[in-house]
């Protein structure tokens, strides 16, 4: 595997922009995370609060580039700049050459295919340029839109985890699937979420 890197990377795509995420970003991630399916779904504080969102962007994802451990980036719609969610890549040191992606969509912009563009370039990034053997992706039973996404761009599904995932002191099954670099050479549904 290459070794991390500590700078940035935005990534583009047709439509978007992924870019680590700033200090004019918190206002627009405090608002997001205001949706309750959000807050269902992901492990993001339960009341959100601005606070949290200053964190993010200050501490989790700054620290996260820094050691290349934690790669986060906002997504941007490329016409208007609005942001449309948000994706990260998460390396494992106990389990080398393996990273778990994730993801969450801001409401208004769900629907539009962005997070399957994403994730997708995402993928690619771990895959082809980090020299990733394997990403994981996970979600709490149920979440039928995250694992929508993850079947689109090709992950493969592997099967449910009983009482696996916490969130917020409670232990959840969680789905997961996974991607190797030979996936991405095989056609995947380019069917858009």
């Amino acid at each position: 595997m290459d070794e991390l890197r500590t700078e940035p990377v935005t990534l583009t795509t047709e439509r978007l922009v992924l870019r680590a995420p700033q200090e004019g970003d918190i206002d627009a991630i405090f608002a997001a995370c205001q949706d309750p399916e959000i807050q269902r779904w992901t492990v993001v504080p339960s009341p959100y609060r601005r606070y949290d969102a200053e964190y993010f962007v200050r501490d989790l994802a700054g620290e996260g580039w820094n050691t290349g451990a934690n790669r986060i980036w906002c997504v941007f719609e490329r016409g208007s700049g609005a942001l449309v969610g948000s994706q990260g890549l998460v390396l494992r040191p106990q389990d080398q050459g393996c990273a778990e992606i994730g993801w969450w969509a801001v409401k208004e912009f769900r629907g539009r295919g962005y997070t399957t563009e994403a994730a997708r370039a995402v993928s690619e990034y771990g895959l082809r340029e980090l020299g990733l053997r394997r990403l994981e992706w996970q979600a709490y039973v149920g979440n039928e839109g995250s694992r929508a996404v993850a079947e689109k761009v090709g992950y493969r599904f592997e099967g449910t985890l009983r009482s696996y995932a916490e969130q917020r002191g409670v232990f959840q099954d969680s789905w997961i699937a996974s991607l190797l670099a030979t996936d991405l050479d095989t056609d995947v549904d380019t069917d858009l979420d």
